[in-house]
């Protein structure tokens, strides 16, 4: 019997699946994937290794029901009192957030690739951006309580230096993603450099730049509690003191009141970014108007008075939050006289009575902290940021039950978190890890839930039209595209873990912080200095790793 030979197109189809080239990975992403499995063993033998277990919080259960008997009804500052710490604290941290963003336009403009005026300029600006990024905001505080005494002025810079990184990297990154055609047509036209900012790429940015701003706004009025650790007037002080005398009540008060200035930012925030995205589609876009002429001839509709009216009482608002502050003027210019003592006190860093053993150990608790707390928020993060995607819930009631969970994990600042678990399971990394992994959720799950639904829609489909179940879809489709999203978002975790963790330790939550308190408190500032530049060096590793890693996943 004769053999059948292969139809032709059959084997011309077999000869050139061997031909293909086979497609392998480079020897840069094989190091990539396995320093991302390294991470992750590692974050398993840190939660392992800190005795995070479900049976170990079930027994801390009759500490938590011990601590509220303890605690009794819940007081709260005297009325008139409450409303001016209110007023304080939201001054602060709006001032300072203000002029972070002033500060971050120049830095920005420097940063970008397509505005600076040079590879010198814009090297310079992205170390600004990374430096006072990687600067703890409590040493800020520190240094500027010495400076300034006790009032607002130390909090409005620590936060303003703090957020200047942030702030800066957001715009400069929003700047290199501009339409080049409108500032081409204003340099063709003969403008100046002012010109080509102000209508060629400020109103392509400008609502980026909001949304920016106002979620930098959210972060430091949670942030702002712990600067009352350091002598920061307003709300963080008043708990502080209330902790420190075992007024549990009246701290758990301050809390309370805490926990609802940051929800209640968070919708205000929310629905300001709903607004501008809402007028920028009715109106054409952010590049409606590219000149001032154009902008004036535009008629009063009714989006425009709504948009005038809330631009006064944003201006309004503003110049309210400076004037509650109370800013002594006269400081900024007789403070010069007093940086060289200060600064002197701070140099040469030393550990004092420590060693490096000492030292070393603590900061890989804090980096050990960060790792566990990241493992669990993601774990959470992933389950509930899937329902808050609009293409992955089942339906629009599921979404906006997770959405609007997410929005009151978010509201409840970590510290807080951490002091309340120090009282209930004691002092040490346990509380730390805890706090860091529940706080950590309200922010991984949105934007995890943002990159869900941002996912192409096609595969999803082709899927779905295979006869697929809503959770092979998911499996299949939905979660491998979003794969690299959330590989950058836990790197963005990881890096504010080690920041947060840092802090936490400052409240008993285990880590280089405390070492950090004592130091402070102890006015070792030399010991301050180096805490400090190992804080640095960690962070700027951690950050340098996930630029590498978000490259070679991209």
């Amino acid at each position: 019997m004769t053999a059948l030979a292969p139809a032709p197109h059959a084997a011309t189809a077999a000869s050139v699946a061997e031909r293909a080239p086979k497609h392998r990975p480079s020897p840069e992403r094989i190091a990539a994937g396995l320093t991302l499995a390294a991470l992750v063993v590692a974050s398993l033998f840190a939660l392992n290794s800190l005795g995070i277990s479900l049976p170990s919080m079930l027994e801390s259960w009759s500490n938590a029901e011990r601590f509220f008997t303890r605690v009794g009804s819940i007081s709260f500052p005297e009325p008139l009192e409450l409303v001016q710490l209110t007023a304080l604290t939201l001054g602060i941290v709006v001032t300072g957030t203000l002029f972070a963003a002033i500060c971050s336009v120049p830095i920005a403009y420097l940063a970008a690739s397509n505005t600076t005026p040079g590879p010198g300029w814009r090297a310079a600006a992205r170390f600004i951006t990374v430096f006072t990024r990687a600067l703890p905001d409590v040493v800020l505080a520190m240094v500027f309580v010495l400076l300034f005494s006790l009032g607002s002025l130390p909090g409005i810079l620590a936060i303003g230096i703090h957020s200047i990184g942030m702030i800066s990297k957001l715009f400069a990154d929003a700047i290199e993603q501009i339409d080049e055609g409108p500032r081409r047509a204003v340099r063709a036209a003969g403008g100046s450099k002012l010109q080509e900012f102000t209508s060629g790429i400020l109103p392509q940015v400008l609502p980026s730049w909001v949304a920016t701003v106002l979620h930098r706004n959210d972060i430091n009025l949670r942030g702002s509690v712990v600067l009352g650790y350091v002598g920061v007037a307003g709300l963080g002080l008043e708990m502080s003191h209330a902790f420190k005398s075992l007024n549990y009540s009246l701290g758990l008060g301050v809390a309370i009141v805490m926990f609802a200035l940051c929800v209640l930012m968070e919708i205000i925030s929310s629905a300001v970014r709903r607004a501008m995205l809402h007028g920028g589609r009715a109106s054409g876009g952010p590049l409606a108007a590219t000149t001032v002429e154009a902008a004036a001839r535009r008629p009063w509709t009714g989006s425009r008075v709504r948009t005038t009216v809330w631009g006064w009482v944003t201006a309004a608002l503003l110049i309210g939050a400076i004037a509650v502050c109370n800013i002594q003027w006269g400081d900024l210019v007789t403070v010069w006289a007093k940086i060289p003592p200060v600064a002197a006190q701070f140099w040469p860093p030393s550990f004092g009575a420590y060693d490096w053993t000492r030292m070393s150990g603590a900061m890989l608790e804090t980096i050990a902290i960060a790792l566990a707390a990241a493992v669990l928020t993601l774990l959470a993060s992933i389950v509930i940021g899937s329902f808050a995607a609009r293409n992955v819930a089942p339906n629009p009631g599921t979404r906006a039950g997770a959405r609007f969970l997410l929005v009151g994990i978010r509201g409840v600042p970590e510290v807080i978190l951490a002091i309340v678990l120090i009282v209930i399971t004691g002092l040490g990394a346990q509380a730390g890890t805890l706090a860091l992994a529940f706080g950590g959720i309200g922010l991984a799950g949105k934007l995890i839930a943002d990159s869900l639904e941002e996912v192409k829609g096609g595969p999803e489909r082709a899927i779905t039209a295979t006869g697929a179940s809503r959770f092979q879809r998911y499996a299949a489709a939905t979660l491998p595209q979003g794969a690299p999203a959330i590989i950058g978002h836990s790197f963005y975790l990881l890096d504010t873990n080690i920041r947060a963790a840092t802090i936490l330790g400052i409240v008993g939550g285990g880590g280089i912080g405390y070492y950090l308190l004592n130091a402070g408190q102890g006015s070792n500032y030399g010991v301050v200095t180096a805490i400090v530049l190992m804080i640095l060096v960690t962070v700027l590793a951690v950050e340098g790793l996930a630029m590498w890693m978000r490259r070679v996943f991209r």
